[in-house]
């Protein structure tokens, strides 16, 4: 992926991590038709770029994102139906079909505010890592809407009934802490920690096999919603599918490495993928 300049987005990249960074912090990064337009293309160039092995979504200065532009993604549009169709287009197709079933791993760094439409993007990551101090809210109750898009079903997928209940309907806010209990996220940090620990993660995922992790990614979304005998059915496919696909043959290394060479200790560190 070559370097350009993005009016929305910045793009970094350092040692095999890609920060794609939402970039309008004047806005508290609300996402406006130029910066999903932006995503869409960028998600694109990076699913197949080699220098990234790890994508991290975070926001620009204090907030992760406050959701959807009000002005420009909603008032702008409401009386052009062409400009409306390919603003939500975009939202869409980046929030959740390429950001959802990205190739690499995803970590949402939430570095601060994170409202409305944000939790999209958020939930479509892998892993999500937020500072104890950073805000999240569902304030849509109190223009007189309610979370629309995919917002509500996504919180079904990460949250309780109650729970989703709860900040709906109130439109209360809650903090990083909170939102680990309520398994929003994945952990939180102190907020001078939040960078070093997204980039601990992302380099242990580095260390693994790269067509295993993308298996297993799928195999998690795919399996969320279905039948415990289609379920079976389908992770005996992606499990076969895995070993032809595989070019490391790493269930073969992993094996001869446990049982003839006893030098992997499986359930606490990666086999060796180069020897």
């Amino acid at each position: 992926m070559g370097e350009k300049a993005y009016q929305a987005v910045k793009v970094e990249k350092e040692d095999g991590i890609t920060w794609v960074i939402l970039n309008r912090p004047e806005k508290r990064n609300a996402m406006n038709p130029t910066l999903n337009r932006e995503m869409v293309e960028i998600l694109g160039e990076l699913a197949v770029d080699d220098e990234t092995a790890v994508l991290v979504l975070t926001g620009a200065g204090e907030a992760f994102s406050a959701g959807m532009d009000l002005k420009e993604f909603f008032r702008d549009v409401d009386h052009d139906p062409a400009a409306r169709f390919r603003a939500r287009q975009d939202a869409h197709r980046w929030q959740v079909h390429l950001l959802r079933h990205f190739p690499k791993p995803t970590i949402a760094m939430v570095n601060g505010w994170c409202f409305g439409g944000a939790f999209t993007p958020l939930v479509s990551c892998d892993f999500a890592i937020a500072a104890e101090d950073a805000t999240f809210g569902l304030s849509e109750v109190n223009w007189g809407i309610i979370p629309g898009g995919y917002v509500t079903k996504d919180l079904t997928l990460v949250m309780s009934f109650r729970d989703v209940m709860y900040y709906v309907v109130t439109g209360k806010t809650f903090d990083g802490r909170k939102a680990a209990e309520l398994k929003v996220v994945n952990e939180a940090v102190p907020r001078q920690e939040l960078r070093a620990r997204v980039v601990a993660l992302a380099n242990d995922l580095k260390k693994l096999n790269p067509f295993t992790v993308r298996a297993c990614k799928e195999a998690v979304r795919a399996t969320w919603t279905m039948s415990l005998e289609e379920a079976f059915e389908y992770l005996s496919a992606k499990q076969d599918q895995l070993r032809f696909v595989d070019p490391e043959r790493g269930r073969e290394k992993a094996l001869h490495q446990f049982l003839d060479e006893k030098s992997f200790r499986s359930g606490l560190e990666p086999y060796r993928r180069s020897e």
